[in-house]
């Protein structure tokens, strides 16, 4: 049977042993948080909090945190979503084998949204000050919804048909909000929102926003798919939750029928507040700027309701599986989105959109003479595709050079593309153009740069494995660490200023201009601490892809300029230092650490899982 609601798939999984019951009472200001990630780190199960402190609600979360548990979630509707994504790929398929694909037209049936005259959610309604004021880390502004589905309709066009369904935050309290009345909207203009938005200031009118919280778990996932023109989020929530999307009208507010909560509200898009800060999935926090702001018109909840809730920060987090399962179900279509591209990796470990890792094909030249031309096509076509243009450094390979080769194997990628590329040709930078509002290692907010890395061909270099007989290291530069074979991390004075610190960068390369020791390293990286870059590939991917900005911070031994083409003839040097302008990270209260370990004690029943 197919959920109809949270509290019928929560009672689900706690039926079949994937949920457990936290009945202490938990405080929803930090603890509530950093138990959530704990049970994630160790695998463990959702967790239903039925004592929330200061709040009538349960909460629950964790509903993601294994991909064994998500697919159970959709284990009656996953088969079916795939087999539309094979039929968008090739519709001949559903003549060739037609028994397979029989289920399709009636899944295809349920992406239609039914209107109906009202709805569970529309039961009761409460304030902004009655919902669970969850507060992740110490130092975010406020309490915000982290599960939001966030429906906006265009004003040129109303209606679900042009609709927009996404996960931007929602800041419920703190800042400069009138309490109970107003509430934060971050968003970034690019997103569909973004032309709602537009629209809006155009028409000189206010948005209409709806959010939706709780409900089926398919239309969280839903709010942060990557959907094709002509798809909505509503239509994808039906096939993925195995029933219509049921939908009600209330003073011109559209409100998801089998939600848990509904807030309804209008945005002035002339008119904001300021927003953050908030532990982002980067693992710092985004920092207090001037967003749009929702004045809350109602809200509205059902009898039984639930308030989901995630925490993000450095990954891996419960969002991590949010993209292993958007992978699983669109991975195959990626290459009828963009020719001779055969998959991608926004590399969760380094924050997603930081690093991502591409695998292209190099049809057009012999092997002996292959080198990058077509990958380099399609890495510009792959930065001009929706969320994927945020990506900062962009790794392509080509097929041919090693069938075989696996994106998710992060280790044995970076030592295929480190093996050919040659730093005097297979460098290509955009400088100066937009950045990841959340990057805060660009020259301003949504300012920054890219580099791509094409490499194809024959193997040029062994990458070496154990540091060289005889160091050399300028004054001031200490304890390399062996990352990965190719790959060393060495501890650097720390970044002061942005004149000092290119003038350390830059001296540090030029000491390698005639001393050839490390010459065999394609690849050195900077950082403040080497011994916790080095101890791990997910330390080192974090550090160096979060804390750098291509232009600003990549150098090299030997370099030079030919005919507007940089590169250079020694090792790469990228500066992961922290700098003074970079968001501080993500660290958790000890106190509140110390009244987590005392859930985890045996008895209780949170032993074993914090």
């Amino acid at each position: 049977m197919n959920h109809r609601s949270l509290r019928q798939c929560v009672d689900d999984l706690e039926k079949n042993g994937f949920l457990i019951r936290v009945t202490d009472e938990v405080d929803p200001y930090l603890e509530m948080a950093e138990i959530q990630r704990r049970v994630y780190q160790n695998q463990g199960p959702a967790l239903l909090f039925t004592n929330v402190k200061g709040c009538r609600f349960p909460c629950v979360s964790n509903l993601f945190g294994t991909m064994e548990r998500t697919r159970f979630i959709f284990r009656h509707t996953l088969k079916r979503v795939k087999q539309l994504v094979d039929l968008k790929i090739d519709p001949v398929i559903f003549l060739k084998h037609p028994l397979r694909y029989a289920g399709a037209p009636l899944a295809a049936l349920r992406t239609i949204p039914k209107k109906v005259a009202s709805g569970p959610v529309l039961a009761h309604q409460c304030r902004v000050q009655d919902l669970p004021q969850i507060q992740s880390w110490p130092n975010d502004g406020g309490a915000f919804v982290t599960l939001p589905q966030v429906y906006t309709e265009h004003p040129d066009f109303p209606g679900w048909r042009m609709s927009n369904l996404g996960m931007y935050r929602i800041q419920l309290s703190g800042g400069q909000y009138i309490t109970n009345e107003e509430i934060g909207l971050h968003y970034q203009i690019h997103r569909s929102i973004g032309v709602h938005h537009s629209a809006a200031i155009r028409r000189g009118e206010k948005m209409r926003v709806s959010i939706f919280v709780g409900g089926h778990p398919a239309m969280a996932l839903a709010a942060v798919m990557p959907l094709p023109e002509g798809l909505t989020e509503l239509m994808f929530g039906g096939v993925l939750s195995g029933n219509r999307v049921r939908y009600s009208q209330r003073d011109g507010f559209t409100i998801a029928a089998d939600a848990d909560f509904c807030i309804t509200g209008t945005v002035d898009p002339n008119l904001k507040k300021p927003e953050g800060p908030f532990g982002d999935h980067l693992g710092y926090y985004s920092l207090t700027h001037d967003f749009p702001f929702i004045k809350v018109d109602k809200i509205y909840h059902r009898e039984d309701a639930i308030w989901p809730f995630t925490v993000v920060g450095r990954p891996p987090q419960e969002d991590t599986s949010f993209g292993e399962i958007i992978h699983e179900i669109t991975g195959p279509i990626i290459p009828t989105v963009i020719a001779g591209l055969h998959a991608v990796n926004a590399v969760d470990a380094a924050g997603v959109h930081p690093l991502l890792l591409a695998i292209g094909s190099e049809r057009y030249v012999p092997f002996e003479e292959r080198k990058p031309q077509e990958i380099l096509t399609i890495a510009n076509a792959i930065l001009g595709q929706g969320q994927l243009s945020l990506a900062k450094y962009l790794m392509i390979a080509a097929r041919e050079d090693n069938p075989d080769l696996d994106i998710h194997n992060i280790g044995d990628f970076f030592k295929h593309i480190l093996e050919r590329v040659n730093w005097e040709t297979d460098l290509h930078f955009q400088t100066r153009t937009t950045m990841d509002t959340l990057d805060y290692s660009g020259t301003a907010i949504n300012e920054g740069s890219k580099v791509v890395v094409a490499a194809a061909g024959r193997i040029r270099r062994k990458l070496p494995s154990q540091l060289p007989v005889d160091i050399h290291l300028p004054a001031g530069f200490n304890n390399p660490k062996i990352v990965i074979p190719g790959v060393v991390a060495i501890q650097a004075p720390a970044f002061s200023d942005r004149t000092i610190g290119k003038k350390t960068l830059k001296g540090f390369c030029d000491f390698y201009e005639s001393v050839r020791v490390w010459d065999d390293f394609p690849l050195m990286v900077l950082v403040d601490d080497s011994e916790f870059a080095g101890r791990n590939l997910n330390n080192f991917l974090w550090t160096t892809f979060t804390r750098s900005n291509p232009a600003t911070d990549i150098e090299g031994v030997r370099t030079f300029i030919d005919d507007k083409h940089w590169g250079c003839r020694g090792p790469l040097v990228i500066d992961a230092r922290i700098k003074p302008h970079h968001a501080p990270p993500l660290a958790e209260d000890p106190e509140v650490s110390r009244k987590v370990d005392a859930l985890g004690v045996k008895g209780r029943v949170l032993h074993g899982w914090v």
